[in-house]
């Protein structure tokens, strides 16, 4: 009986066809990427106006609007720690579409609540990661049990004292604030309950109102809050002292060992956004932020810039992934 082949040999007709096909798929990217925008893009935020994604992402518009020649619009999509923002641009499909994040919702958002709208890891697809900062532990100028003018050791000493009497406020369940402060009560020995909010400017104007003892907050806005005489300033979550808090001690310095928390901002597209135009978007989006007028300001915001490649951001992305995967899971930490 007859054996059949099933593996054609290759000819010189057949190398050569293929091989015009595949030009033809690449020019036809390079044209669609020339081509694009056709209309007005989008850059969805999960947080609400004047937080800092929200201002971030405005910062970037205007001078992406100059490069692209349509208009680029900001969109605040509000909830869930900024996932409801993120699985907005996860499900876009018009190509016009991309999203200023935050660490968790490029993370663990997945990780810490399995029904969430998107997955970060295959939904979404890195563009650069423009800037990093610590939080700043922040607290009321007066509060019962706490002397006026206490360090940090005697702010810590006061928590430890009031047990969960005491909440801390984050703009949701699996942000960085969140987290952060979980692992500050695991080293530090304090019990404050969770409050979450919509944003941050949220969680400072109710610590401003009496409803929270303590949050960790955005340099930017703990320090504004602080020199208007509004909030106390009692350590930033790096592992020394910042640039972006002068003047702040380091938690380190309290006594709280081996902390060590960035928060951080990057933009990213749907993972279904063509790879040409995904190259193009980031390529804009660094050269942006490299500029001296919008790196001072992303310093004003309270960053400092890096504007990494999509490659630097991704291998960000899974760095941080495996830590604050490890962290969750150690703590039994919950979207509940």
């Amino acid at each position: 009986m007859a054996t059949m082949n099933f593996f054609r040999p290759f000819t010189r007709r057949s190398v050569l066809a293929a091989g015009t096909a595949l030009v033809a798929a690449a020019s036809t990217h390079l044209v669609f990427a020339a081509d694009w925008p056709s209309k007005p893009v989008r850059i969805v935020v999960g947080f609400p106006g004047g937080s800092s994604p929200d201002l971030t992402a405005r910062t970037f518009a205007d001078p992406l609007s100059k490069l692209l020649g349509q208009p680029v619009i900001v969109e605040n999509k509000v909830g869930a720690g900024g996932n409801i923002g993120a699985a907005e641009v996860a499900r876009a499909k018009d190509d016009h579409t991309i999203g200023l994040m935050i660490n968790g919702n490029m993370t663990i958002a997945k990780i810490l609540n399995p029904a969430a709208p998107y997955d970060p890891l295959k939904d979404l697809a890195p563009l650069s990661l423009i800037g990093v900062s610590p939080l700043v532990l922040t607290a009321p100028v007066e509060q019962p049990g706490v002397p006026k003018n206490a360090d940090a050791k005697a702010f810590f000493a006061a928590a430890r004292a009031a047990g969960d009497k005491w909440s801390y406020g984050t703009p949701g369940i699996g942000t960085i604030g969140h987290l952060g402060t979980e692992l500050l009560k695991v080293r530090s020995g304090i019990a404050p309950i969770h409050i979450p909010y919509s944003g941050y400017p949220q969680v400072a104007t109710a610590m401003l109102g009496g409803q929270l003892q303590m949050a960790l907050l955005p340099p930017a806005l703990a320090l504004s809050q602080a020199q208007a005489g509004k909030l106390r300033l009692i350590g930033v979550t790096s592992s020394g002292r910042s640039a972006l808090a002068p003047g702040v001690p380091s938690l380190v310095e309290a006594g709280i060992k081996d902390f060590d928390l960035q928060i951080w901002n990057a933009f990213a597209a749907p993972r279904s956004m063509p790879e040409a135009l995904r190259t193009k978007l980031a390529g804009m989006l660094v050269e942006i932020a490299r500029t001296p007028e919008v790196r001072e300001k992303l310093f004003q915001q309270g960053w400092q810039m890096v504007a990494t490649s999509p490659e630097g951001l991704a291998n960000r992305v899974q760095k941080d992934t495996q830590e604050l995967s490890r962290l969750i899971k150690e703590q039994k930490i919950s979207n509940q």
